[in-house]
């Protein structure tokens, strides 16, 4: 069994080793052909709090972690600019 992995961007960082990662997934409508982006909102395992709002990560499926987290951060691709 192939394991899933997704790369998106950390839009929140507030909870304590947990990120909110969005993916976007672009797909051509079905009838008008017209590209459509669609969002999805994972909330992500961060054992050691590294990943920041606005980096670019990796992430992959796991065992469920809690309620709600299914996935863990595999690696961090682009840190996010410093301002």
């Amino acid at each position: 069994m192939a394991v899933k992995e997704r790369v998106g961007l950390v839009v929140s960082d507030k909870m304590d080793k947990t990120v909110v990662v969005a993916v976007e997934s672009r797909t051509s409508h079905q009838k008008y052909g017209k590209i459509v982006v669609r969002t999805k909102r994972y909330k992500v395992h961060d054992e050691e709090n590294a990943c920041q709002e606005g980096d670019r990560v990796r992430i992959r499926e796991t065992r469920p972690l809690s309620r709600t987290k299914r996935w863990v951060v595999a690696d961090i691709v682009n840190r996010a600019a410093e301002a």
